[in-house]
């Protein structure tokens, strides 16, 4: 008799009948699904202020700004996501109630737990959406944003912001402050901080 578990996958169409009448957010990565885990107030805070900023940044425009109930579809990875913020400025995801496809800039709030994981496997997943021009990660318990932009080759480059600094984002011509994204966020010292 064998202790390993059976794995199960499902359909993206089961996933998204499933995931329309569930409580709670699950990602989805090629028939696997993966049940989100609630945020911390300084992740929800960080990701309140930056969804703010960009909201009244892109009014206006055909831009527009999600937050982490709205699911980024990556069909070249039949896989979705529900990022903590992100901006589509493509009329192809307009008639979309569901999902967008195209977003030009996805931004993270790390946390412990998945701090690696957006780094790497969901960078490589976000990769695969043409349309992406910025992946933003952002560090909740210190002044540290890294952004990673693509350039005219194609290629991932990173520009990490820090205290002090003004926060470029390219893909919307978007500025400010780094200290305006942590505002209302109990920082750690720097003797807390566990690299």
């Amino acid at each position: 008799m064998s202790n390993t578990a059976e794995r199960l996958e499902i359909s993206a169409e089961a996933y998204l009948q499933a995931e329309a009448r569930s409580s709670v957010k699950h990602e989805y990565i090629a028939g696997e699904v993966f049940a989100m885990a609630g945020a911390q107030e300084s992740h929800v805070t960080i990701a309140l202020n930056i969804a703010t900023l960009l909201r009244s940044h892109v009014r206006g425009s055909p831009c527009r700004v999600y937050i982490s109930d709205m699911k980024v579809r990556v069909d070249a990875a039949d896989s979705f996501f529900y990022p903590d913020v992100f901006v589509t400025c493509d009329n192809r995801d307009v008639g979309e109630s569901l999902m967008k496809r195209h977003p030009n800039l996805i931004i993270e709030v790390l946390s412990k737990s998945t701090a690696v994981y957006d780094y790497s496997a969901k960078f490589g997943y976000y990769q695969q959406l043409e349309s992406l021009q910025e992946y933003v990660l952002i560090k909740p318990e210190r002044m540290a944003i890294d952004v990673f932009r693509r350039d005219t080759e194609n290629q991932w480059v990173l520009y990490s912001f820090a205290a002090g600094d003004e926060l470029t984002l390219t893909s919307i011509d978007f500025h400010c402050a780094i200290a305006a994204l942590y505002e209302d966020v109990s920082l750690e010292s720097a003797d807390q901080i566990i690299v």
